[in-house]
């Protein structure tokens, strides 16, 4: 079996792209790549030849800034005041693909010696209006991927700002091994955060050349610069979604362009939901047929991050404070397209009538509201004002943990699930998901017992046992709860690593917890004692109770409007 060697390897890429639609180019060093870049900038702008001076000044404003201000500068236009006194806007790059001038090339030689004495060989170099924006390098099959990745950081520290530092405005690296291919943003420090690119159902797209059919056709590439990246104001840095993200923001897209429905996104938590609804917020502001868009979050989740990073695409979309007068104020301005509030604030300001004036001329408009947390208050008389306010409104939600029959509520005789809210999920990323891509750490599940499914398989006898059981009773018995507490003191050691981690145990209720307190604290003692009479060290466990005195969801309102109170205070007036 012959082994594909890089330099086979980076021929048939450049050979499967020049398929795909981009023109080659032979460029060896900065002067060509600069010579390169003017002609594009003239082609795709449809300019004459820009004299010395013009393009002095073009060349100027893109040789400036950071990687962030770059890609800022990459998504602007830029004025050209030309010698016979006019004036013209140009682009750099277009979201639309027709547009854009596509290129290949490779073996770009970057001179940095006055910086550290070296040399460097750049592998495929994909090249849009003349810029390179997406980096390639390639390892031949069978070496790690981490080899390519780790090329790429060296070059960032010493060759990319050589000379104009023109590489410094790549946006996307991509690595490969031919059978393993990876992307990430420029300004990726961990290999953790370079992604497989995947279909619509997660599976991922490894090999290369299926890799380049699916992810740099120009249309996808372009997509993938201009809408899929995220200038993350509050770090100065770039990001780029991951696949589920992107299908889940398409999703919504479509179903906003298509249909009247409603509809949600079943991401698992810590998958990064509020990054994937913050993007679909800012495409869809975007369409002229969408009055506002609301993203709207619950009182507890409107933290800083959320805050700053909004504020951040757009000033003063956020406001934090419990003034519902401010979001009505934000409800009123016309051009205000995106407003990020609190489901709290949102039901008092449709449900009281000194505010209906100012707010009235939505009642028919398209607006559009994303839930980031789409079960929080969602089940109870909130929904129903929101719906029967704005009559074309069109609602998506976001959960890691969607309401099915089997695991749902009844109201009025009717089964208060995810679909019957939401109508339809659009797109699903899972736990199981999750777990294989390392985007969530691992768990393993133990049951222990004899009431577990595996425990009355294994008892012939389970239904003489079970049947008609009191299974409080059953599960509260003191004998029961010290055993656990016994198991739990015997073999926390074994499951947290000697201690590397910690441990939360849920219990029934709080006079389970107090019972539970009480039987560690009577195990520890004679766990301690026994240690010492062998002359051996005991160390207990720190152990601390955590009381909720109010229920996690929304509390079921009798107040005849259906207003949430601005500040609940959840703790009794006396404590035991």
């Amino acid at each position: 079996m012959t082994v594909q060697s890089e330099y086979q390897l980076e021929n048939e890429l450049i050979a499967q792209l020049q398929g795909l639609g981009y023109a080659t180019v032979t460029i060896k060093d900065e002067r060509q790549l600069l010579s390169n870049l003017k002609t594009q900038i003239e082609h795709a702008n449809g300019l004459a030849p820009l004299s010395e001076t013009e393009w002095k000044q073009v060349i100027s404003f893109l040789n400036t800034g950071t990687v962030f201000e770059r890609a800022k500068n990459l998504r602007d236009q830029f004025p050209v005041k030309f010698d016979d006194g006019s004036s013209k806007h140009i682009f750099f790059l277009s979201d639309d693909p027709s547009k854009n001038v596509y290129q290949v090339t490779n073996q770009i030689t970057v001179d940095h010696r006055d910086f550290n004495g070296r040399t460097s060989r750049f592998d495929v170099t994909l090249l849009v209006n003349g810029l390179p924006l997406v980096q390639i390098e390639l390892k031949k099959r069978g070496m790690e991927i981490a080899e390519a990745f780790n090329q790429t950081q060296r070059y960032i520290r010493e060759a990319y700002w050589a000379g104009q530092g023109l590489f410094g405005f790549i946006q996307l690296f991509i690595i490969s091994n031919g059978a393993n291919t990876r992307y990430y943003s420029n300004g990726t420090t961990g290999i953790e955060f370079a992604f497989p690119w995947a279909d619509v159902t997660n599976k991922h797209i490894n090999e290369i050349v299926d890799f380049a059919d699916a992810f740099l056709n120009h249309q996808h590439l372009t997509d993938m610069l201009t809408q899929y990246m995220v200038m993350l104001e509050t770090s100065k840095s770039l990001m780029v979604l991951r696949p589920y993200q992107i299908y889940a923001v398409q999703k919504i897209i479509v179903h906003v362009q298509n249909s009247e429905q409603n509809g949600y996104i079943w991401h698992t938590t810590g998958s990064g939901k509020t990054l994937t609804s913050f993007k679909a917020s800012q495409l869809i502001m975007k369409m002229p047929d969408v009055e506002k868009v609301l993203f709207v979050v619950d009182r507890n989740d409107l933290d800083t991050q959320t805050s700053r990073e909004f504020n951040a695409f757009k000033a003063d979309s956020v406001d934090s404070t419990d003034s519902t007068h401010t979001l009505v104020k934000q409800l009123d301005q016309r051009h205000d397209k995106l407003i990020v509030t609190t489901i709290q604030k949102l039901n008092r300001a449709i449900s009281t009538d000194r505010y209906l004036e100012h707010i009235n001329y939505l009642k028919d408009k398209k607006v559009v509201f994303i839930f980031d947390e789409c079960h929080r208050s969602q089940f109870g008389d909130t929904h129903q004002n929101i719906k029967k306010f704005f009559s074309n409104a069109q609602m998506f939600g976001f959960t890691g943990t969607p309401i099915f029959e089997e695991n749902s509520q009844s109201k009025a005789g009717l089964k208060l699930t995810t679909d019957y809210l939401f109508n339809q999920c659009l797109h699903q990323y899972v736990i199981v998901d999750a777990i294989r891509d390392r985007n969530v750490l691992q768990f393993q599940i133990d049951y222990r017992g004899k009431y577990t499914a595996k425990g009355m398989q294994n008892n012939l006898d389970y239904d003489e046992d079970v049947e008609g059981i009191d299974t409080k009773e059953l599960y509260d018995n003191p004998q029961r709860l010290e055993m656990i507490a016994r198991y739990i003191v015997d073999t926390h050691d074994t499951k947290t690593k000697n201690r590397e981690f910690t441990a939360m145990f849920c219990v029934s209720s709080v006079d389970t917890l107090t019972q539970y307190y009480e039987l560690f604290e009577k195990v520890q003692a004679e766990k301690q004692q026994q240690d010492e009479a062998q002359g051996r060290l005991f160390k207990p466990l720190t152990i601390a109770t955590i009381f909720s005195y109010a229920a996690n969801e929304a509390v079921e309102n009798n107040d005849q409007n259906g207003l949430i109170q601005e500040e609940s205070i959840d703790a009794p007036t006396q404590i035991n």
